[in-house]
Order: C-alpha cells, then sequence, then structure tokens
C-alpha cells in the first residue's frame, strides 16, 4: 500500500507540471530539429459548418541546394477517413509520399498544401466529391485598376474641392483615366455576371473546393521563417472525421534524414463547441454514468450494513471503489463540459479528475487481485508470490496512470506521445495479465485441497466460484480492450462515443457480478453449503462474524458411528 500511495504523490506532482501546457482542442505544436517524414497533427470529426484554422509559422526548412522541392515535396494534408485510424488513401509505402497524389482511388476528400519557398506560394489541390470553403490569403495579387478605385471613396470630398486648383497636368490625366475605369467598372457590375464569377467577386479569399481544384496561396517569409494561414469551413456533403498531418517527403523519398522546424496552431470547432463529433455526447454520458455507479455503491453499502456480522474489510474496498469511480466519472463529465465550452480544461478540475482516476485504477487492480487470492474470504496471509504480484502491479499500475495523463496534456503530434501510448497499451495488457496470476494459483490450490483433506464439497464450491470469477475477469479484459475498440473502428464518426458508452457498461456489469458473487450474505458459496448430501461430512458455520469464520461445529449423519469405526481402524 505504501508504494500505490508514493506512486500516487509522484503521478500527481506530474500531471500539474503537464497541465501547465496543456491546449486541449486548441492545439500548438512545436517542434525543432525535426526529422520525420510525416507528422499527424490531430484527428476530429466535423459536422456541417465546422471550422478548422491553421496557422504555420516559423517554419524553417533545409537549404534548397540540399532538396528538391518540386520532386519532393513539403506541406499539409487533410484526408477524411471512412472511419477512425483507417485513413481514406492507401499510400503508405515507405517510398511514396501522400502529397504527390493526382486523385483518391475512393471519392474521399483530399485537400494537399504544397509550399513552394522558391517563388513563396502555396498550392492548393483538391480531390474527392466535397462542398468545403477554404479562405486564405491569395498569392495573385488585383488589378491596378481596381486596387485604385477601392481606395478612390476613402479620399474625404473636401481634399478634392481643395486640391482641384492645384492639379497638375499629368495628375488631371491620371483622374481622368481612374474615371474612365470606374465607369467601365461599374458598366461591368450593371451586366449579368456568372455564378462563379459573382461568388468570387463576393470575397476574393473563398475558395469551394468542390469547384476550385487547384489554386495558390500566398507564401510569407521573414528572417528566413515561412508561415502562412487558411480557415476552412465543413460542408454538408464533405463532413466525417478528417486526419491533419504535415509531410516533409524528402526524408521519406531518399531516406537522407534534415532536420526542420516550425511551430502550428490548430483551432477546431463544431457548430455545438470544440469537441470532436463523437466526443460531443460524453459530458452527459459521464455525469449519467457517475450516477448509476453512485446508486450501486449505495446499494453495495446499504447490503454491507444488513449483513454487517459477514463483511470483510474487502468489502468495504469494493465499496471505496465504487464510490471512487463515480468520482472520477464526475470530474471527467466536467472536464469535457469545459473544453467543449473554453477550448481546453480548467486546470483545477482537471488535476481532480487525474487524480481520482490514479486512485480508481490503482483500486481496481489492487482489489482485483485480492480477491483472486482469495484474501479475507479464505485467508488473512498473502504468500511471498502473491506479495511479489502486488509489488509489480502497483507501480506498473501508477506508470500506466502517468502514462494515460502524458497522452492527455500533450498535443498528438509530438514524437512522445505515440511513446508512451505504447507504454500505455504494454503495462495495461501486463497488469490485465498479472491479476489473473492470483485466481489460477487460488484454483490449483483449491483443486488440490478437494482431493487431499476431507472439505472436498466446500472446496470444490470455492472452486467453482473462482473459476467463474476468472471467466469474468477474462471476458472483462477482452471486451472492454479488444472488441470495443473493433467496435469503435468500424462504427460512423458521429457514433464512435458508444465505445465509451460500452466500456462504462461492461465495467458496470463487471462491478455488480462481482459483488453479487462475493456478497456479505448467509448463503454465500464461502458461508454455507447446501445440505442434501447425507454420506458427506459437512462444516457448518456457527457465526455470521467474518472475524469467526474458523470456528465450525460437525453435524454427524446416521451412518456417523460406522465412519468413527472406519476412522480408528
Amino acid at each position: 500500500m505504501a508504494v500505490a500511495q508514493r506512486g500516487c504523490v509522484v503521478a500527481g506532482y506530474l500531471l500539474l507540471l503537464l497541465l501547465a501546457g496543456c491546449k486541449a482542442r486548441i492545439h500548438k505544436l512545436t517542434l525543432t530539429n525535426e526529422t520525420r517524414s510525416s507528422v499527424d497533427l490531430n484527428n476530429f470529426g466535423f459536422y456541417a459548418n465546422g471550422t478548422l484554422d491553421v496557422n504555420l509559422t516559423f517554419l524553417r526548412l533545409p537549404n534548397e541546394q540540399l532538396v528538391n522541392y518540386s520532386a519532393q515535396p513539403v506541406g499539409f494534408s487533410l484526408s477524411r477517413s471512412r472511419v477512425n485510424g483507417v485513413l481514406s488513401y492507401t499510400a503508405e509505402e515507405t517510398s511514396t509520399c501522400p502529397l504527390t497524389l493526382t486523385e483518391t482511388t475512393n471519392g474521399e476528400p483530399l485537400i494537399l498544401f504544397l509550399i513552394n519557398n522558391n517563388n513563396l506560394s502555396v498550392t492548393v489541390k483538391s480531390m474527392g466529391e466535397q462542398d468545403n470553403l477554404l479562405t486564405a490569403k491569395p498569392k495573385a495579387e488585383a488589378p491596378k485598376g481596381q486596387r485604385k478605385t477601392r481606395e478612390a471613396p476613402d479620399v474625404k470630398p473636401d481634399e478634392n474641392k481643395q486640391d482641384k486648383s492645384a492639379v497638375k497636368p499629368g495628375d488631371k490625366l491620371n483622374q481622368d483615366k481612374m474615371d474612365e475605369e470606374s465607369v467601365d467598372q461599374k458598366k461591368e457590375d450593371q451586366k449579368e455576371p456568372k455564378a462563379p464569377v459573382e461568388a468570387k467577386k463576393v470575397d476574393e479569399n473563398t475558395f469551394n473546393l468542390g469547384k476550385n481544384k487547384q489554386f495558390t496561396l500566398a507564401l510569407d517569409k521573414v528572417n528566413d521563417y515561412y508561415n502562412f494561414s487558411f480557415h476552412m469551413v465543413v460542408g454538408l456533403v464533405a463532413q466525417g472525421l478528417y486526419s491533419l498531418k504535415f509531410h516533409y517527403c524528402h526524408n521519406k523519398m531518399t531516406g537522407n534524414k534534415l532536420p526542420y522546424s516550425f511551430t502550428v496552431e490548430v483551432i477546431e470547432e463544431n457548430p455545438g463547441g470544440y469537441l470532436s463529433a463523437a466526443e460531443i455526447p460524453l459530458s452527459r454520458l459521464y455525469i449519467c454514468m457517475a450516477g448509476v455507479f453512485f446508486t450501486a455503491a449505495m446499494v453495495w453499502v446499504y447490503t454491507l450494513m444488513k449483513h454487517r456480522y459477514s463483511v470483510f474489510k474487502i468489502h468495504w474496498l469494493m465499496a471505496a471503489l465504487a464510490f471512487t469511480k463515480s468520482t472520477s466519472l464526475v470530474f471527467h463529465s466536467i472536464n469535457y463540459h469545459f473544453i467543449n465550452t473554453e477550448g481546453h480544461p480548467i486546470e483545477g478540475w482537471a488535476v481532480m479528475y487525474y487524480i481520482t482516476h490514479l486512485l480508481k485504477g490503482a483500486l481496481l487492480f489492487i482489489t482485483l487481485a485480492l480477491i483472486g487470492t482469495g484474501w479475507a474470504f479464505v485467508k488473512y496471509i498473502l504468500s511471498d508470490k502473491e506479495k511479489k504480484i502486488f509489488m509489480i502491479v502497483i507501480p506498473l499500475q501508477v506508470l500506466a496512470n502517468v502514462a494515460y495523463i502524458i497522452i492527455e496534456s500533450t498535443e498528438e503530434g509530438s514524437s512522445e506521445y505515440y511513446l508512451w501510448k505504447e507504454i500505455l497499451f504494454l503495462v495495461d495488457l501486463i497488469c490485465c495479465g498479472a491479476i489473473l496470476f492470483p485466481v489460477v494459483w487460488s484454483i490449483r490450490h483449491l483443486q488440490e485441497a478437494s482431493s487431499t483433506d476431507g472439505k472436498a464439497a466446500m472446496n470444490l464450491e470455492k472452486l467453482k466460484l473462482f473459476r467463474h470469477y476468472y471467466v469474468m475477469i477474462v471476458c472483462y479484459i477482452y471486451f472492454t480492450r479488444i472488441i470495443a475498440i473493433l467496435l469503435k473502428v468500424t462504427m460512423p464518426f458521429q457514433w464512435q462515443w458508444c465505445y465509451e458508452f460500452l466500456v462504462e457498461v461492461s465495467t458496470l456489469i463487471f462491478f455488480v457480478l462481482t459483488g453479487y458473487k462475493f456478497r456479505p450474505a448467509s448463503n454465500n458459496p464461502y458461508l454455507q453449503l447446501p445440505q442434501d448430501e447425507e454420506d458427506v461430512e459437512m462444516d457448518e458455520v456457527v457465526t455470521e462474524s467474518g472475524a469467526l469464520e474458523g470456528i465450525s461445529k460437525v453435524k454427524k449423519t446416521s451412518n456417523g458411528r460406522e465412519r468413527q469405526k472406519e476412522s480408528t481402524l
């Protein structure tokens, strides 16, 4: 227990440090001397009228003499995925760069941003069926005459009258030319223009990606650093789960790792807030499940109070786990609420969520391992190998929670994000496998005891219960770690919140079944056995007190004398 307490304190200090740089759905990533050929910036599910703002600043690229950027482009790709984790295009070979694609095979929307640092431009290529609108600073400038006519109204009338007498001949010719151009412009405006031309005149910086398949934006350069930005509005046809990536094709196509650096800020919004489409229902889901777990915890406490003489310490530990789980879900719901409204978590609420999440994880594995060893039910002393299991599981569980906190507080594009994600997956599997060992040892011990001592019926009943418990743990692990993830991959983007719903429901069912199997009641298999075997010598519990569990009286059968004689021979 002391190991768990020290681990929780360390994790608490760590999450306080990490939350200071957490930006949640308002992402800001800075990479220095990066050599990866592809950087996953973010995945986000957009509904219709959702917006994406990308601002690339401080992009520093290697010398043009080292890289042929026309054959090995650099830039962004924005692709829509059919489902989470499955890309809409299949150019994932080691020698092929997604920025070199000319079309998509399945008609899914794909937008490429090719950065050309030679002529300071960004070429945008739009593929697939989509109705997204992109707004950015175009490279092509308006004609001089149009710019002058736009600037003419800004001149005050009094100034025109005052300078009219002092107009030079050359200025007068220019003024007459401007007047003629303005008259021509008015005549052109009175004509009936075509629809695309009219749409472009409303806002020259806005492009319909369904009609404009290729156009050029401006790329600014300040002190050897490049920067540009764009704003995109998702249409009804193209709504879905999008993946934004940065590509440096030279490192992928040649294998020669050249470093680059940049800072990018990404802001994603849906009409209802900053949460992705799959995360919008999570705040309500977590608060509802918190109420369900709290109700189950209160029912469990009522059961303990009703059968107080059959209660063991492990029963109260199970109650603490249920209350901690409920509290963690409450803070989780509050955390998602503020992310949706503010774009980032409130540090105080986020810290409370991470602390309760860490305590919940530690209590869960400790409780499962203690039940698996039969502690308090069968014995009060743990063997050396069972103690070693706790010395392994508790630190690993603390490490898993630290990895989870780092993943939640780190941008997806950072290199350490995937490292900690792999650590979390590996450590979680080790913990799930480790808690099965005490159950297997208890089953083996009961099997041996049932064939050697005279309490075969009781040991067989306990053996049956431990086998059921083993199957319950295996089903819980497989469902929450494998089956639920497979369902998440196959669901549409707006229904992927059902993954969290299935995990929470399966956890609730597992808690209820565990509490029912190990409930403190007189008909518990640990406390009483069926009385319908006439030829078997059985033990009957004379008290319901857990402290006096070993005290029993012998009930003899009708042929007890014959058995007594047999035992004396």
